[in-house]
């Protein structure tokens, strides 16, 4: 399975911040917010990676990034010329994906806690899997209706009147249908290619699976000025109180076995003298001592 990491927008929800930088590279706490998405989708299992962001905002990401195999990942860049959508992700990234199984997961999305994600991807096969959470506002997101079975049976895309709380947090998991899907997608009235669009034609098939995240799951959502503060309370609350750091595609590249330990440890004492590369040291230590634990 191949992954996408969707970095574009117009970024007007965090004005004047990204007139500096996109979105995506904003810190949330002691990391860029792309860390984070992409960190979820290494302790997944995936390796091969396209970030799609703005023709002025990917030079910042490649700096950033490089091609990843500091990381025993590969990283590929396209260009978003405007942004048109989620689902445009698929056309934009059509020959990154091949004839390959794919996910997507959203730039501005942060998650902490459980197992779902890595369980899902070992898991899937064929159709799409997408997941859903409970929140106080999901007039703001992509909302699933359930029956009394807990079967989905509506997907609507920032409904004035939701059918139910439960939101569709940014991770995707398609077959490669979704590429034609995508391409047979009449723009909404927004002028964009919906996402809940491409899901709801998984629906019409039956091959749409929706997986609940439990209450030991943590969605954090850090597209507005508000949620991007709360987040890096969120992240760094956690991190003082358990003293483990999220969002550390280094870490999670050695437990997935994407990086040796010597490898881990040469590219920790590369970096400079900071928290980061001491929490990073300790996890080598930490290593030794006990061994690797599975992601």
């Amino acid at each position: 399975m191949k992954g996408i990491i969707l970095a574009g927008g117009a970024g007007s929800r965090l004005y004047p911040l990204t007139q500096v930088a996109s979105k995506q590279l904003q810190p949330v706490y002691d990391k860029p917010m792309v860390y984070y998405p992409l960190t979820v989708l290494i302790a997944s299992g995936i390796h091969e990676f396209c970030l799609i962001s703005s023709p002025q905002d990917l030079p910042r990401f490649q700096r950033l990034l490089g091609d990843g195999s500091q990381w025993g990942i590969s990283i590929e860049y396209r260009e978003q010329a405007r942004p048109e959508g989620v689902a445009q992700a698929f056309l934009i990234a059509a020959s990154f994906i091949g004839q390959d199984l794919v996910t997507l997961i959203l730039g501005d999305n942060i998650f902490f806690g459980g197992d779902a994600f890595p369980r899902a991807f070992a898991e899937f096969k064929s159709g799409a899997t997408i997941f859903a959470y409970h929140v106080n506002d999901p007039e703001r997101y992509g909302v699933v209706e359930f029956d009394a079975e807990g079967r989905a049976v509506s997907l609507e895309e920032k409904p004035a009147h939701p059918r139910s709380n439960y939101a569709v947090p940014g991770v995707y998991l398609y077959d490669n249908d979704v590429v034609a899907i995508a391409g047979s997608l009449q723009s909404s009235p927004r002028g964009e290619f919906e996402i809940t669009d491409v899901n709801k034609e998984y629906l019409r098939r039956g091959t749409l699976r929706v997986q609940r995240l439990s209450r030991g799951t943590a969605w954090l959502d850090a597209g507005t000025s508000s949620s991007l503060h709360e987040a890096s309370a969120y992240v760094q609350t956690i991190e003082k109180r358990q003293g483990v750091k999220l969002g550390c595609p280094e870490e999670a590249a050695l437990h997935r076995g994407f990086l040796s330990l010597g490898d881990f440890e040469k590219l920790v004492t590369a970096m400079p003298q900071c928290e980061y590369r001491d929490y990073l040291a300790e996890v080598a230590i930490e290593v030794k001592r006990v061994g690797i634990k599975s992601a």
